[in-house]
């Protein structure tokens, strides 16, 4: 075992944040450390004592020279070994809660930060897991990493994606590996809310699909009465239009801008018993909006999902617009009396900014509206606290 007093240490300037860290805060960003050229040479993914400016020991940290979050912060053991009993502890745990939780093994397992894995993503589909290793760290510790996921799940069959703009930002490669077992040759079936998804775990965006929002397609699914007519925006491959064709509904009309997306809720819709209730449209969500709006088609329930219109805090201007435009061209398809469901995934739009932008875009739209409800990600997807980057997903629902 690699003792504290053999790995690099770090020491934060005199303004940094020490106390924050010390109550759970897992960053260290690059302007908040004494950068001598010791620190500078530090391995990307290497391991060291993070110190505050009294040299006195806070956490064993991972480095990044390259990145803006220089230190993820690992174990407040500073002389904790990165060996398969370290991984095994914290995987069990995140297991033991996802079995209380789901009564089959679809689900996220690791969620980052939040999972005691900073920049991690495991997501799970029966006996096979596909691992995000989004920090230098983690692809550093790759191996053992993939021996503990087997060791404490079973899974036959593990993954690497490295798709996303953060590898890029911590200098990692972008080349997919079937790290064990065999990677399957055709798109999983993943059983939720009463439908049936197609995960396609080597070509599809991500890992495959989207548990986040697993609660939010279950509402979606409580607001149809059978026989409604529904529509659902950056479909993905059949998200909120098969959930609420389970709960009822009498057709849905999925729009998304990939062919191939759109080809896997389709044959999503035919595994579920759907496939003649369900229809797709291909195009730019934008321009679909419109030419319904100009077609005077209207629906029981409208939901828009799009992707991070603001991954950033300099794309937030840009994106609370996109988000007011959304809702703008969405809310002229909803009966009157029906639903609609806005959602975000950016972290840089928090809730307050978010709901704002959809309740100005309905205004703006002249229709009237009621909140009626305010949805998260799935537990699967915990929080942490001191992590405001960790809630990334709402959703709201109105009555129009």
């Amino acid at each position: 075992m690699t003792q504290a007093t053999d790995r690099p240490r770090i020491r934060l300037k005199p303004k940094a944040n020490a106390r924050g860290l010390r109550h759970g805060f897992p960053w260290v960003y690059a302007n908040d450390i004494v950068a001598d050229r010791r620190t500078r040479k530090i391995p990307a993914g290497a391991l060291a004592v993070l110190e505050d400016e009294k040299r006195a020991p806070i956490a064993l940290v991972a480095v990044n020279p390259e990145s803006k979050i220089m230190c993820r912060v690992l174990d407040r053991d500073t002389d904790a070994d990165l060996n398969a009993e370290w991984f095994e502890t914290r995987l069990r745990r995140a297991l033991d809660m996802r079995e209380r939780l789901f009564d089959a093994q679809y689900y996220r397992l690791i969620h980052a930060e939040a999972d005691g894995f900073p920049g991690v993503i495991i997501d799970r589909f029966g006996d096979a897991c596909v691992i995000q290793p989004n920090a230098a760290w983690a692809e550093a510790h790759l191996e053992t990493l993939t021996d503990a996921l087997v060791a404490v799940t079973g899974v036959t069959t593990v993954l690497k994606n490295a798709s996303g703009r953060t590898r890029g930002l911590e200098g990692l490669d972008d080349e997919n590996q079937t790290l064990r077992g065999k990677a399957p040759d055709a798109p999983l079936p993943v059983p939720m809310n009463g439908a049936t998804y197609m995960a396609d775990l080597t070509g599809g965006q991500k890992t495959g699909l989207f548990y986040d929002q697993r609660p939010n397609h279950a509402f979606a699914a409580r607001l149809v009465q059978p026989g409604a007519q529904v529509l659902d925006v950056f479909s993905h491959v059949g998200g909120f239009g098969l959930a609420m064709l389970a709960g009822g509904a009498g057709q849905a009309l999925s729009v998304d801008g990939s062919a191939s997306a759109l080809e896997l809720a389709t044959r999503g819709a035919e595994a579920s018993g759907f496939a003649d209730q369900f229809q797709t449209r291909q195009g730019d969500a934008f321009d679909v909006l419109t030419k319904l709006s100009e077609e005077s088609a209207q629906f029981d329930v409208v939901i828009c999902d799009p992707p991070a219109f603001a991954p950033s805090k300099q794309a937030l201007d840009a994106g609370l617009r996109a988000y007011e435009r959304i809702a703008r061209l969405a809310a002229p398809l909803v009966k009157p009396g029906g639903y609609l469901g806005l959602c975000s995934c950016s972290h840089a739009a928090d809730l307050g900014r978010f709901r704002d932008a959809s309740s100005r875009g309905i205004g703006r739209a002249g229709r009237q509206a009621q909140l009626i409800n305010t949805g998260f990600a799935g537990a699967d997807h915990p929080q942490l606290p001191q992590l405001a980057e960790s809630g990334y997903l709402k959703a709201v629902f109105y009555r129009l």
